[in-house]
């Protein structure tokens, strides 16, 4: 048997397979492993007392009053963000869709807060949220405004990790608009400037669809990293106060050692939730997707 046809047939899977060995060993296995320990009472120390309870950590995810807070606030700053970001970058990749120098010097401002490490960006946000000293009081006393408690408030702390989160993403999403508005064939307006079509119509019947591919993609990957929300609560809020941030990922953080299976178990249930508004995503909005 000739041993040449063989190999290459194997070739395209051998060239996967260091990437398929990666997605395994930090995804497959990791989500598999966190459904078994869902229904377990895990203890931590030992793992020889741990004891299967079945169904009971599901149960007990679903009675918890601070499972519902926490997947409220889940739901407020990720509507917040996704709506934010892409009606902001959208703007700006409008404005800046025009290749000029000036364009690109503002294009890189934009994209800088993206590259930079979330932890320094929250720490920069803490300073400048300070009631006291922080420079956006400042500000607004400068302004004859009223000083706002920002994180330390209730009512203003999840609006404050909202426009932390808007900051560092916009720039982003800007520049994947920026590069679809720019791959429109220019014959396109021609042809509608022919026809003396309104700036309007030419934005909701040509630009919104050619560039419906990027905005798709843009609304589903921020949903899915909206609900993994992690580090900038961490930081800024730990969850506080009262809980008035405390979201899903932060949530099963807390119990991280206390109780293990059951931050698996809701777990589980976020790995749910956003598998089922991803689904809910593409049935509705994949049909009005128009590829070029």
């Amino acid at each position: 048997m000739d041993k040449k046809p063989i190999l290459s047939r194997l070739r395209p899977y051998l060239m996967v397979l260091p990437a398929m060995i990666g997605i395994f060993t930090f995804v497959i296995y990791p989500m598999l492993y966190l459904i078994y320990l869902s229904f377990f009472k895990y203890n931590l120390m030992n793992k020889a007392k741990s004891t299967f309870i079945g169904l009971d950590n599901y149960k007990e995810v679903f009675m918890r009053e601070d499972f519902y807070k926490a997947l409220g606030n889940t739901f407020v700053y990720t509507i917040g963000v996704v709506i934010l970001t892409m009606v902001i970058s959208l703007l700006f990749a409008i404005w800046l869709s025009k290749q000029s120098k000036f364009n690109s010097i503002v294009q890189a401002g934009l994209f800088t807060p993206h590259i930079i490490s979330i932890v320094s960006i929250a720490l920069v946000w803490l300073w400048l949220m300070e009631p006291n000293l922080g420079l956006l009081n400042f500000g607004l006393k400068a302004l004859g405004l009223p000083p706002s408690q920002w994180l330390q408030s209730s009512k203003t702390a999840m609006i404050s990790v909202i426009i932390v989160s808007v900051w560092h993403s916009v720039g982003y999403y800007t520049l994947i608009i920026v590069a679809a508005l720019q791959s429109i064939p220019p014959s396109i307006y021609e042809a509608a400037e022919l026809d003396n079509a309104k700036k309007f119509k030419v934005f909701y019947k040509i630009t919104l669809p050619l560039i419906s591919p990027q905005l798709f993609f843009i609304l589903i990957i921020m949903t899915i990293g909206s609900f993994k929300v992690f580090d900038t609560v961490r930081i800024m809020t730990g969850g506080g106060p009262n809980n008035a941030t405390n979201t899903l990922v932060y949530y099963i953080y807390s119990f991280r050692t206390t109780n293990i299976g059951f931050a698996s178990a809701t777990g589980v249930v976020l790995m749910a939730i956003i598998g089922i508004l991803t689904f809910i995503y593409f049935r509705l909005l994949s049909k009005k997707v128009h590829y070029q």
